[in-house]
């Protein structure tokens, strides 16, 4: 008889293989790192014996469950911000918690509880997507796992890089240190198409092909992702990055939510996996993936929990009885998506969206055993039926649980055995989560308390400040703009560098605590002289309601703390800032940059259109940086209005804003 280190026996075997094999009374042997017989239990103990004799009566003895898609080190994030759209609970939470707390300690951490939990769930392999992700294979590998990690490349800034090309170069030499591993497989990760430029793109699928390793990335999780693709690439999101090469490599595709037959067929073509995420895109109400029209064009979709802090946990037990049930619902046909095929999904076809099927996946020999035990003599899982051959997966997918994991190893070694984790230290990994949570509250208390911090943080805008006088003065009957400014503009001191004409559209922001300021979101519309729209541009003016000073007569010192391109729709700053109140103010705008005594000063004749204000707005501003300079550019301003024939009545203190708040 042949002598193996580990025999695992008496149970019902899953294989999980080509042919779905399934033995009753089964075994599996396993000597050093791979399986190298599964068959019927009495075969087995007929040819081998071995150091290790599990007995597994009454259990089911399976592949362990493949997560195709997760972001492990954010199981420190988990329940950080929930109930919101994707780019505000992104862009408006996570990427700025990121960049002050992510380092790699953080993502050591974060990787071994994510491990931890996924080990009690039957996980055995999983796909990652994050910043130093050397740190996250570290912790992977230490803990037993196998993983396909995939370095995040985008053009923001990172917390591991300042830039893409640093992105690039630290996922090249990640590659060069962890391929061949016997647990890790390196990967380049291009975050999302929406977050890349065609460059990144195209760099991180040679990188991918040049060192054949996988290529992961978020696809067509958001309709405003792919109509934002139509609108700036005009072409979906699929057929962009497929034109950019990134499909030419062993592409992971993540979410694919709303991808219509052609994208599909385009997957299909060339062989990209797809990682199905059911939680998560229900949580963040991005949709419901077309899983079975996938499966029908013959597409490896695997399952996947996504990160724990958009889902949020790793159980994928969950996730796969969520994958049969929701494809169900979608097409309104309770065959779509049997239990035996969601299983297959989150087991062998996970491991080939992986790229991973040569080794993992199924319970056969020459594979590495990984391996997970589940037990079905429990309450729930009573009582069992034989009638149906395939009742043991739809007892697995739509009554077990994750707490029926008995027992788990990856590479023929124990992860967890009788259900106690023997590779890593759950207690002392708990206690340094929560003091760090501690930490991240305060971070974000103290900048929720502060609306100057909350836009700081927004990703990808920079921050200006300016300081102007300003007067406005009210003309209670509509006059033509030409008219108003033909006086002044025969005077010889004054000389026009540039006119301009707008229709702006103003939305502000107020607070409950008025002293933090207010937010305004302007879009510009650029007009000729005919009216038509010839640019457009957004901008977000953050200013404190209190003037810095008032000179005589109604000219005021006043402060934007903050300036910048809006870079997001309105819809998430109104999401993102939560205001008190909202206020619209339209108004039609001539502009005159002129010249007078060597002081640049804008002129602009408004008329307010929503709400309604009867009479025309006449506003002189001048930029200023120092208190001596705003002294003598005040009384400029009031000469100017003399010029105008303004006089002193017509002048207002109110803001346009006032006008609709009233």
């Amino acid at each position: 008889m042949e002598r193996v280190d580990k025999i695992l026996s008496g149970g019902i075997v899953l294989t999980m293989n080509a042919a779905m094999d399934v033995f009753l009374n089964g075994a599996v042997a396993i000597k050093g790192e791979h399986i190298v017989a599964v068959g019927a239990a009495e075969s087995i103990a007929d040819r081998y014996t071995a150091d290790e004799l599990v007995l597994c009566e009454g259990q089911v003895i399976m592949p362990g469950l493949v997560n195709a898609h997760t972001h492990a080190p954010m199981t420190l994030l988990r329940g950080l911000a929930d109930d919101l759209r994707l780019d505000v609970w992104l862009i408006g939470y996570m990427m700025p918690t990121e960049q002050s707390f992510v380092n790699p300690h953080f993502c050591r951490l974060g990787t071994k509880i994510a491990c931890a939990e996924m080990i009690r769930s039957g996980v055995t392999m999983f796909a990652d997507m994050y910043y130093f992700e050397a740190d996250v294979a570290a912790a992977a590998a230490e803990v037993g796992m196998r993983a396909v990690c995939g370095q995040t490349v985008l053009k923001f800034p990172a917390p591991d890089a300042s830039s893409y090309e640093e992105s690039l170069q630290y996922t090249r030499q990640f590659i060069e240190q962890w391929k061949g591993h016997p647990l890790i497989v390196p990967a380049v990760a291009p975050h999302a198409p929406y977050t890349c430029t065609d460059e990144i793109l195209s760099a991180c699928a040679a990188l991918a092909r040049e060192y054949d390793v996988p290529l992961l990335i978020h696809v067509s999780e958001t309709r405003q992702e792919v109509e934002d693709s139509r609108k700036e690439f005009q072409m979906p999101v699929v057929p962009r990055i497929k034109k950019l090469g990134v499909l030419d490599a062993k592409t992971l595709a993540a979410h694919c939510v709303h991808v219509d037959s052609g994208e599909i067929r385009t997957f299909f073509n060339h062989r990209t996996g797809v990682a199905h995420c059911p939680t998560s895109n229900l949580k963040l109400a991005s949709g419901i993936a077309p899983i079975r029209e996938m499966l029908e064009r013959g597409l490896n979709v695997g399952i996947g929990t996504d990160g724990p802090a958009s889902n949020n946990d790793l159980d994928m037990f969950e996730e796969v009885r969520l994958a049969a049930i929701l494809a169900k619902g979608a097409t309104l046909d309770p065959t779509a998506v049997p239990a035996k095929q969601a299983l297959l999904m989150a087991t062998r076809m996970g491991a080939q969206a992986m790229y991973m099927e040569a080794i993992t996946g199924s319970l056969e020999v020459g594979k590495r055993a990984d391996i997970a035990v589940i037990n079905l003599n429990t309450l729930h899982n009573s009582p069992k039926f034989s009638r149906d051959e395939d009742a043991v997966y739809s007892q697995l997918v739509y009554a077990a649980k994750s707490t029926d994991v008995r027992h788990v190893m990856v590479n023929g070694v124990w992860l967890m055995y009788d259900q106690r984790l023997l590779t890593v230290d759950e207690a002392a990994l708990l206690a340094e989560a929560n003091a760090l949570a501690r930490e991240i509250d305060r971070f974000l208390i103290a900048r929720e308390g502060n609306l100057l911090n909350k836009l700081i943080a927004i990703g990808g805008v920079e921050r200006a400040e300016s300081f102007e006088i300003q007067v406005k003065s009210h003309l209670p009957e509509r006059v033509d703009a030409e008219t108003i400014v033909a006086p002044l503009l025969k005077d010889e001191r004054v000389r026009v560098v540039r006119k301009s004409y707008y229709r702006q559209y103003d939305t502000y922001f107020t607070f409950q605590d008025e002293t933090q300021g207010r937010v305004r979101y302007r879009e510009d519309d650029a007009l000729n002289a005919e009216g038509e729209v010839i640019n457009v541009r957004t901008r977000l003016t953050y200013t404190s309601p209190v003037k810095e000073r008032e000179f005589d007569r109604a000219v005021l010192l006043s402060r934007s703390r903050f300036i910048a391109p809006a870079t997001r729709p309105l819809r998430f700053y109104r999401e993102y800032f939560r205001p008190n109140a909202e206020y619209e103010v339209h108004k039609t705008r001539h502009r005159w940059h002129i010249l007078y005594k060597g002081v640049l000063f804008y002129l602009n004749v408004d008329e307010i259109l929503v709400p309604k204000v009867s009479g025309t707005f006449i506003e002189i501003k001048s930029q200023t940086w120092s208190m001596r300079d705003a002294e003598y550019k005040a009384p400029l301003v009031s000469e100017l209005l003399t010029l105008l024939g303004v006089t002193e009545e017509m002048r207002v203190h109110k803001e346009y804003v006032e006008f609709a708040a009233t």
